[in-house]
């Protein structure tokens, strides 16, 4: 073999990962030792390509492929050792906490992939699967037949737990109260979610004597950084699963190929072109032809809301009841807080209200397009903050506005649990005490606006603001205040006169 040949750039390393496929003889795998690797390559067939240029063709039982040249002598088993390196950590990453688990409670939500989960779980990790599914409003259809599916995959049991008043009381709330929108439009619906997810899976974990939790969600996105940031926060001992990090399934087909060799009960319907996740505050849809942000959505999408233009002719008042800083009733009915959100949903839903379509900011560094319909949010989040323009005043509003930023960064990244956000929940608890009253919002296609507000600690005085009542205000001590006011503006202006 003309010595040239032995001096292949990491291109032809990078090949390197052919020789350990099937189809190469058994004495060109890798092996521990440099040596042996050079051996490998004495046994390659190196062949001109018919390209003079920089490259060559190295077969292996007839199957050829590129190489390219390279003039260092050393850089065949230099890059090979390397490679070899890296498939070793590879290989002990994959392996990761395998054969160490005894008991793993599993995010369950029937679909697809969690049923998938519960087979390659115990078959990779021998170890018992107790799948829990959270209850935070998605709807009964999605929790029929779960026991069913869960027990067929393989899992000892399935714990369904009721979280939507917890929900709605302990992680809705706090945010309605802080004001926190996500870049300027996301109400926040699936990062309020996750934590009181999270937070029920460290529960049973612990009556169960789990020693480890997982969840379905992908690398690619927010929600892993939000369970696993909870985990952390409420049992750093618990050992977290993320199957979507290890395996080799790469999308639906193949999943539904693994649920059909291992014979799991997953119905193979029609897929759903749009992602989509849904609670009890609002439902997101991502995907297919939303990938694209030129393209508009398809009405046929939608599914908490009406079309704002097929929408009743004729709006509606409703009358929102707020105590300290969250509504309480409707029309002077009072609900428990998932009810009174359940009734807004279906309330706004019939008007149009709440449907948002943004481009977004994800926490893994990435831009995605998402739309999203929270109606009784919607109402709710108007309600609030217009009441509050009676109660706060100027500096207090301006410091819960920029308070309101961080809360909802905090809350989209996945830091419920953080003392800071913590810390703002009691300053924001204190700001709200005297935000109460009734705040009257009429509902017409797709819109809510403010008709009245009221509230027994409002702070604006009708006797001071009228043009007509000068008894309280007195006109001419604006002069003087003007004057201090403006003295930094008249000081810069004398200066850059030379007065």
């Amino acid at each position: 073999m003309p010595s040239g040949f032995l001096s292949c750039s990491i291109e032809l390393l990078r090949a390197s990962s052919y020789i350990s496929r099937p189809f190469l003889h058994p004495t060109m795998a890798f092996n521990s030792t440099i040596s042996q690797a050079q051996s490998v390559s004495k046994g390659l067939n190196f062949h001109h390509s018919s390209k003079k240029a920089n490259f060559l063709q190295v077969k292996a039982n007839s199957t050829p492929f590129p190489v390219k040249m390279s003039t260092n002598q050393n850089a065949l088993p230099k890059a090979i050792a390397s490679e070899k390196e890296g498939l070793v950590a590879t290989e002990e990453k994959s392996k990761g906490l395998r054969g160490k688990i005894k008991k793993v409670v599993l995010a369950y939500s029937g679909g697809l992939d969690t049923s998938v989960i519960v087979r390659w779980i115990k078959e990779n990790y021998g170890c018992e699967v107790v799948c829990m599914t959270a209850d935070v409003g998605q709807g009964e259809m999605e929790l029929e037949g779960l026991e069913k599916k869960a027990l067929g995959s393989g899992a000892s049991q399935l714990v369904v737990r009721d979280l939507k008043e917890e929900f709605v009381r302990d992680y809705i709330f706090p945010c309605l109260r802080a004001g926190a929108v996500y870049e300027r439009k996301y109400l926040l619906g699936t990062s309020m979610a996750r934590p009181v997810i999270a937070k029920a899976m460290v529960d049973l974990a612990r009556e169960v004597g789990a020693d480890a939790v997982a969840h379905g969600c992908t690398g690619k996105g927010n929600d892993q950084v939000r369970f696993e940031l909870s985990f952390f926060a409420l049992n750093p001992e618990l050992k977290v699963v993320a199957p979507w990090r290890e395996w080799d399934i790469t999308g639906r087909e193949d999943a539904i190929e693994y649920a059909v060799k291992h014979d799991i009960p997953v119905p193979v319907t029609k897929k759903s072109i749009y992602s989509r996740d849904r609670n009890l505050w609002h439902i997101s849809h991502e995907g297919d032809i939303l990938e694209n942000p030129a393209n508009e959505p398809e009405e046929g999408m939608y599914m908490m809301s009406v079309n704002p233009v097929d929408a009743p002719n004729e709006p509606e008042y409703l009358d929102i009841g707020i105590e300290k800083g969250v509504p309480v009733s409707i029309n002077g009915k009072s609900f428990s807080p998932a009810s009174l959100l359940a009734e807004l949903n279906t309330l706004g839903g019939k008007h149009g209200i709440g449907r948002i379509d943004m481009v977004e900011n994800r926490l893994v560094g990435m831009k995605s397009r998402g739309i999203y319909e929270t109606p009784g949010g919607t109402i709710m989040f108007t309600a609030v903050r217009e009441l509050e323009s009676l109660t706060l005043d100027r500096e207090t509003m301006q410091i819960k506005d920029m308070m309101a930023l961080k809360y909802a960064e905090l809350v989209y990244a996945g830091r419920w649990f953080d003392p800071l956000r913590e810390a703002m929940d009691c300053f924001n608890e204190k700001l709200v005490e005297r935000t109460s009253g009734k705040v009257r919002v009429r509902l017409f296609k797709g819109s809510v606006g403010v008709v009245s507000r009221e509230s027994e600690f409002s702070l604006y005085r009708e006797d001071i603001a009228s043009f007509e009542n000068a008894e309280i205000y007195n006109h001419g001590d604006a002069e003087g205040f003007i004057r201090l006011y403006g003295l930094p503006t008249r000081v810069r202006a004398m200066l850059d006169l030379g007065i």
